[in-house]
């Protein structure tokens, strides 16, 4: 019989760390072993989240390297950026393979000092980072001792664009992504941008043209232009009125004559064997419903033959599949489990 995960959870008082934590709890091959949050240690952690109470019973600890070695294998760090990069190290040279959900990993360190204003982790720590994402990296996750989780949006923004740049069908710098976020993309902290007040009722842009995730974003592009050429986006990111879900609208120059059903085939063979990527057919888009609080990424597309342009829109849960469902599903990859072990949950419709 196989030996359950046993597993370490720190930074689960934030949206992130729950989510990880509901999503570990009917994993049937894990087992969670270490619980931290240094801002509330020695809590219990339904004390937090009292919707937690007689189902969980997790006693909160300090974030301490040599302890989690002691009792976990696989480490899942949903810490802010800037954070988790004084704990990888020590995580790491006590044995435990590490997926980190903050940004501080995914990225070369002077691009990552420049676009996170923050101090970069150690080169010989960040040369073992992998990029989490596995439909695009899946025999390099398997195999690694460091997984850097990527980012809400450039999950949804890459999923949606990956099979049109590594197949040369769009021009790569014509690229406009419209994306909108809800506010718990945002975190937990408290910040008068996040304020019910200023949200309720209200659509606005933040960080146009400067938002973090777009290296992120470019760095993958480029990896798979057939090309060799750099990709540049232009990427505009909105919040809007509603508690969790992203959804991108791209759009790009065609370097052929296509048709929408020449690139949903592209698409269908891209993602034959992603199952979280789920493609809608001619004239149907997906919406942030369909995907709530599940792990699946939902595409829709569309060619207009009058401007010969193609406008592609993603969807996913930020907390899902943007973090904490991506980081398992990461994990069953470090694991040797199927990719969907614990994840195949049906979204949340109402």
């Amino acid at each position: 019989m196989r030996e359950e995960m046993q597993i370490a959870i720190l930074g689960a008082t934030g949206y992130t760390g729950l989510e990880v934590v509901r999503l570990l709890h009917k994993h049937p091959e894990a087992e969670v072993t270490y619980v931290s949050s240094d801002s509330q240690a020695g809590a219990e952690l339904a004390d937090v989240y009292p919707h937690l109470r007689g189902v969980l019973a997790y006693t909160l600890e300090g974030a301490d390297p040599a302890e989690i070695a002691k009792r976990a294998d696989y480490a899942l760090v949903a810490l802010p950026s800037g954070v988790s990069t004084n704990l990888v190290p020590g995580l790491l040279e006590a044995g435990v393979r590490v997926i980190d959900l903050a940004g501080d990993h995914r990225l070369p360190d002077d691009v990552y000092a420049k676009w996170y204003k923050k101090q970069p982790p150690a080169p010989t720590v960040l040369e073992r980072a992998v990029y989490g994402l596995p439909e695009l990296y899946k025999s390099q996750i398997t195999g690694a001792s460091l997984i850097a989780n990527p980012g809400c949006y450039p999950t949804a923004t890459l999923l949606s664009l990956l099979p049109l740049v590594k197949n040369g069908l769009i021009d790569p710098h014509s690229l406009v992504i419209d994306a909108k976020s809800g506010v718990s993309g945002a975190g937990k902290a408290l910040s008068a941008g996040t304020h019910f007040v200023e949200v309720n009722e209200n659509f606005k842009a933040y960080k146009v043209g400067e938002h973090q995730h777009i290296p992120e974003i470019e760095q993958v592009l480029t990896d798979v232009n057939p090309s060799g050429e750099a990709v540049t986006i232009s990427f505009t990111t909105h919040l809007v009125p509603m508690i969790r879900g992203i959804l991108t609208t791209s759009y790009a120059k065609l370097t052929g004559s296509y048709s929408t059903e020449d690139l949903l085939a592209v698409y269908r063979e891209f993602y034959r064997d992603a199952p979280f990527v789920r493609l809608h057919s001619a004239g149907n888009f997906p919406q942030t419903r369909d995907v709530t609080a599940s792990n699946f990424c939902d595409i829709g597309l569309r060619v207009d033959p009058r401007t010969n342009r193609v406008t592609v829109i993603g969807c996913i849960d930020n907390l899902v599949k943007g973090a904490a469902g991506q980081a398992i599903q990461n994990l069953n990859l470090l694991a040797g489990l199927p990719e969907t072990t614990g994840l195949l949950n049906v979204p949340v419709y109402l």
